[in-house]
């Protein structure tokens, strides 16, 4: 690969990843503010993870796009992504058990679910031009932090169709059991960026 194409696709991850945390950020302050006035402890969560999002898409910005010799530094962002899957993980099984646990019954929320259809598309394209963008700058934290993305998306489908499900037949249930079998999607990737880390 020529410097130049270096370089141009260093601009584009790096584009790419400020179009995410900008978006994450605001994400995370509408959809906290969205799940407390319905009650919905699901998009207070997603409002959560996308601070776990910014997180990931700062560590890449840290990483070797701004490197023209990362060394090192791909090993650590690559254990830094890792930890950002298992933090969510985490996250997620604790708010669903929370949540089965109590039953609660959140409000219909028509604008959250706007919204969130709005991120799965948004969020879908980030990851695939991340995704892709990354192979060819042979970025590995890059191409991790893009799978964080497809969580993203994959995270604002379930809690979607778990609001959708819920506004329809009133199956509360939903939407904790949509972010237990992320939170097990993100388990699996973080040990993939982990273990990666350490090759």
């Amino acid at each position: 690969m020529s410097s130049p194409d270096s370089q141009r696709l260093r601009r584009r991850g790096l584009r790419l990843e400020y179009a995410t945390i900008a978006w994450n950020v605001a994400e995370a302050f509408i959809t906290i503010a969205l799940g407390i006035a319905a009650g919905s402890i699901a998009l207070i969560a997603f409002g959560l993870d996308s601070i776990i999002e910014v997180f990931a898409s700062g560590v890449v910005v840290w990483h070797e796009l701004r490197s023209e010799s990362p060394g090192e530094r791909t090993t650590k962002a690559l254990r830094l992504i890792g930890v950002a899957f298992f933090t969510l993980a985490a996250f997620l099984v604790v708010v669903a058990a929370a949540r089965l646990i109590s039953g609660v019954v959140p409000n219909e929320s028509p604008i959250g679910i706007a919204y969130l259809a709005l991120t799965v598309v948004v969020m879908y394209t980030l990851a695939r031009m991340k995704g892709s963008t990354g192979r060819a700058l042979d970025s590995r934290p890059l191409q991790a932090e893009a799978r964080v993305t497809y969580l993203d998306a994959a995270l604002a489908g379930g809690i979607l169709l778990a609001l959708v499900l819920f506004a329809a037949f009133e199956w509360w249930w939903a939407d904790p059991l949509a972010a237990l079998v992320v939170a097990g999607v993100a388990i699996s990737e973080g040990r993939e960026a982990w273990q990666g880390g350490m090759h």
